[in-house]
């Protein structure tokens, strides 16, 4: 049974493949994304410092992952990434940043994570992949699943200003946006 709060030695480290680049700049887009608090979150709409994580899946104990995604570069390490973003929130609140986790699963399954990591903050539900497909978001499939690269955008009254792409490892994401914020 795989531990989801730790990483395995010897993931294969993600590359830079150019699939972010373009983001830097943009202007997040109007959409509607429900959240695991409960409420729609128009994402083009929020003002302020606003952190995005997106990660790829997560896990639920007792339930496999797809197969060969550990040798998938970037794919493991949600559960530690959501763990880095929850110690860092005292002091990112503090900031007046908010900060949001998104993927693409449905809010029922997200909520399984939410509750069980304690997270207090919303994760967004693309599972439409509207707000990948509005922002060209770099994906990857398994099992027949489009899932997005992991990355995040630190976006200020929605204008992204910077963009952390490929995230490795995956607990140290929240750590660099720390450090933007210094």
């Amino acid at each position: 049974m795989s531990n989801y709060n730790t990483t395995p030695d010897n993931l294969p480290v993600p590359q830079d493949d150019g699939a972010a680049q373009h983001l830097k700049g943009m202007t997040v887009p109007s959409v509607h994304l429900m959240g695991t608090h409960g409420a729609l979150v128009d994402v083009g709409h929020l003002m302020g410092w606003v952190v995005i994580y997106c990660y790829p899946m997560t896990g639920v104990p007792g339930i496999p992952l797809p197969s060969g995604w550990d040798q998938i570069p970037g794919a493991r390490g949600c559960t530690p990434q959501s763990n880095a973003y929850k110690e860092a929130h005292p002091a990112l609140k503090a900031s007046g940043v908010q900060v949001f986790g998104l993927s693409t699963q449905s809010t029922p399954y997200q909520q399984e994570l939410a509750e069980r990591l304690q997270l207090p903050f919303p994760v967004l539900s693309d599972a439409q992949l509207q707000f990948q497909k509005a922002l060209q978001l770099p994906t990857f499939v398994v099992d027949g699943k489009t899932l997005i690269k992991r990355l995040t955008m630190v976006v200020y009254d929605s204008v992204i200003q910077q963009v952390h792409y490929p995230v490795f490892p995956s607990d140290a994401d929240a750590a660099w946006v720390l450090s933007f914020f210094e």
